[in-house]
């Protein structure tokens, strides 16, 4: 791979694909319009190089905007080559990756660009669910750009880059000196729209060729491989990262490699892929106890990505409930919804591993039996019920310990109570909502055992076109 921090669109192409595989198509397509004397200018390949080629033996179609030629904003050509590559990429079924630098929309082209440009939004939209789509942004994806950015499965930018529908000089009451509203930084931590961000040209083409790794070619393909690292690995002292589930995930992961998504948004959430045994799992964790909407977004969405793609779904849960900031309070029932119905709806393998807490309607949301997991596990410390025993025993014995001489002895003996008949993971395995408690560092090859018995499993629903919600 080339050692230039910026690379040519051309450039890119070769530095993501295996060697010498790329081969062009509409290599000789130019604008066609004349208006504002734009038929007088040269546009080679109308700015977007389209093509096809492999990585690491994987077909996969790309495309690669060039900034050189008029800012590689979109017009009527441009978008239809990339249209094109879509049609064929759907067809034999291969993922479509988008390399971006793009000024937006071409004004000179007026009407044919627009329309071309809504054309591609479909393309995407159709795409969507049938064929992974990548999309890493190298320099500018502005106006419609960062719609496209939203469509597609993946984004990674560089940090140089800047993702925006207005400018940051065009955003009410702002200018780009008091926020850049546009940087990698802002857009990464401020919304869901941006899965990593990396220093450099060569980091991002490094991403993605990683993260093809996990996926699947198409919506009827599936991700398996051998692995050297040991099915039946114990993790000594696993238990002590209960309340650092990122840890847990490396820990129990093929090779203790953990391709982790969106780090910087909604971080009461941990979202990314491992391989167990070789096969690519999707991953669903709590990081904090209190459940953001950002967070809940950022999860859903793989989940929902996860079940298009017969990705299986493993979920650690500790949870105690849901943040109280007044953002939240307005968005966080309707993101609740969106995971609801994401676990609900998905017909793939799913694994819940109760890690910590497993309180109220935050536990629900996690991949609950009561969602439809096929298989539940707690570590023996996990507690599960409506609310943390301490409270729960201050409101269900609240006249005892009232006339009690030791209110805090009484309250102790009270969730000691509790805790053995309600919130226990105990109590839970006794009503069937756990299947069996688990020794912590026995996690990896008891859910490793668990996907392998779940790799044919079968489940039809009701049809519906979609949720409508």
């Amino acid at each position: 791979m080339s050692d230039k921090l910026k690379l040519s669109a051309s450039e890119r192409i070769a530095s993501l694909l295996d060697d010498s595989s790329f081969v062009e198509i509409g290599a000789e397509v130019n604008a066609r319009a004349t208006d504002f004397n734009e038929g007088s200018l040269d546009t080679p390949k109308d700015g977007v190089i389209t093509g096809y080629g492999q990585i690491d033996g994987r077909l996969v179609f790309v495309y690669s905007q060039d900034a050189t030629v008029l800012g590689g904003a979109i017009g009527e050509m441009h978008a239809k080559k990339i249209s094109h590559i879509y049609g064929m990429a759907m067809k034999v079924g291969a993922p479509v990756i988008g390399l971006i630098d793009c000024a937006g929309l071409r004004l000179q082209e007026a009407t044919d660009s627009l329309h071309s440009f809504g054309a591609l939004y479909k393309k995407f939209t159709m795409a969507s669910g049938v064929i992974p789509q990548i999309t890493a942004i190298f320099g500018n994806a502005g106006g419609g750009a960062a719609v496209l950015t939203s469509l597609s499965d993946f984004t990674i930018m560089v940090d140089s880059a800047k993702l925006f529908v207005n400018s940051p000089n065009a955003v009410e009451g702002n200018y780009e000196e008091k926020l850049d509203t546009s940087s990698a930084e802002f857009v990464s931590t401020h919304s869901n729209m941006v899965d990593k961000v990396v220093a450099d040209d060569a980091s991002a083409l490094a991403e993605i060729r990683n993260l093809v790794t996990f996926l699947p070619s198409n919506n009827d393909d599936f991700v398996d491989g051998d692995t050297e690292d040991d099915l039946n690995r114990t993790i000594p002292g696993i238990d002590g990262y209960a309340d650092d589930a990122r840890k847990v995930i490396e820990s129990i992961a093929d090779d203790n490699i953990f391709y982790e998504l969106k780090k910087e948004s909604g971080k009461d959430f941990v979202t990314g892929f491992i391989k167990l045994g070789g096969f690519s799992v999707a991953v669903v964790a709590n990081q904090e106890k209190k459940m953001t909407a950002m967070g809940i977004r950022k999860a859903a969405g793989l989940v929902s990505f996860a079940d298009a793609f017969n990705i299986p779904v493993l979920t650690l849960t500790n949870v105690d409930g849901f943040n109280n900031t007044l953002n939240d309070e307005l968005y966080i029932s309707k993101a609740g919804a969106k995971l609801i119905s994401a676990f609900a709806v998905a017909t793939v393998p799913k694994v819940n591993v109760v890690i910590g807490n497993g309180f109220g309607s935050g536990y629900l949301m996690m991949n609950s039996r009561s969602l439809g997991a096929d298989v539940v596990y707690a570590w023996p410390n996990a507690k599960i019920g409506t609310m943390d025993s301490k409270y729960l025993a201050e409101i269900l014995a609240s006249d005892t310990i009232a006339a009690s001489d030791d209110k805090v002895a009484a309250i102790k003996e009270t969730e000691k109570q509790i805790i053995e008949s309600q919130t226990g993971a105990k109590a839970a395995a006794r009503r069937g909502y756990v299947d069996d408690i688990i020794e912590p560092d026995a996690t990896r090859k008891r859910v490793i055992a668990a996907f392998d018995m779940l790799a044919t499993k079968s489940e039809d629903r009701p049809y519906k076109k979609h949720i409508a919600f």
